[in-house]
């Protein structure tokens, strides 16, 4: 897994350039999906996929607390 920090998920968020078509809490809430999904698979490293979910979790409660445009602002610098 490439993405080990916030500001790794933010970069490639905002490298998606989905416009107003996903918000950054849905797109939050999905990795956090998929990753929940992956840890299904017994051949997969989990504890690199339980700092992921970490990671997401972190970002959830700072969107929740600041929002999404200051999330946005704050890791687009």
């Amino acid at each position: 897994m490439g993405i080990r920090t916030k500001l790794d998920y933010m970069n490639f968020f905002i490298g998606l350039n989905m416009g107003n078509s996903a918000s950054l809490m849905s797109f939050v809430n999905n990795e956090k999906m998929v990753l929940k999904h992956k840890l299904r698979n017994k051949e997969i490293n989990k504890e690199i996929i339980l700092e992921g979910i970490k990671i997401l979790e972190e970002l959830t409660s700072e969107i929740r607390e600041n929002g999404e445009k200051r999330i946005l602002e704050k890791y687009s610098k």
